[in-house]
């Protein structure tokens, strides 16, 4: 199990979790046909290909620098709220890695509660309202909860994976609050949210990754 992760795998995170999206993106788009536009899948395979490209095109081989990089590419992605959002979200981590290469369980949990603290900024929503926050924020909490445990990276990436899961999934009975979604009163309740479900499959995809190392 992996005690530390570094620029590399923060690389084959962010690449494993645009696999996830790309096999996922037309069921995120039919979740999202059900509540708004059904265009979500299209833009986050749209903005996890633009992140791909920014590892690869990162000269710089910091672990901050690559972040920032895929923040700032993600950033202007047409199509509502997915591009600011998760742009914030690699933002966020970056400025959370300042100075560091290399991350044990805690440093992964404190970076990713900079990603976190960085979106809350940017929205009012808040557990419970059918977004993107419902599986992020249970995910991070359960990733802080299994390094203060003494769990490797590897083993807390898991929990946080399992959490989103489990928080996008809760979002089926849940009222829309924000978006077009929240237009249609309790007709949006019985769908998960696909920001929600977004997020699942990212973070499945680093934990998957960092198994892997």
């Amino acid at each position: 199990m992996a005690d530390s992760v570094g620029y590399e795998d923060f690389g084959n995170m962010i690449r494993a979790a645009a696999a996830k999206v790309a096999a996922g993106h037309q069921e995120l788009s039919r979740l999202d046909s059900v509540v708004g536009d059904g265009d979500h899948g299209t833009t986050m395979r749209r903005a996890m290909n633009l992140a791909v490209k920014s590892v690869d095109g990162c000269r710089a081989h910091d672990l901050m620098a690559v972040l920032s990089d895929v923040g700032w590419a993600i950033l202007g992605v047409d199509g509502g709220a997915t591009g600011p959002l998760l742009g914030t979200f690699f933002i966020g981590m970056a400025e959370a890695t300042a100075g560091r290469q290399v991350l044990d369980a805690a440093g992964v949990a404190e970076a990713f509660e900079g990603a976190v603290a960085a979106v809350r900024k940017q929205t009012k929503a808040e557990v419970g309202d059918k977004t993107m926050i419902d599986a992020l924020v249970p995910a991070v909490e359960a990733l802080r909860a299994a390094a203060q445990a003494g769990q490797s990276v590897a083993g807390a990436l898991a929990k946080a994976a399992d959490a989103a899961e489990r928080g996008a999934a809760a979002t089926t009975d849940f009222r829309a609050k924000f978006g077009r979604a929240r237009n249609l009163g309790d007709r949006s309740i019985g769908s998960p949210d696909p920001g929600a479900t977004s997020v699942g499959l990212i973070f499945r995809g680093f934990a998957e990754a960092v198994a892997k190392k």
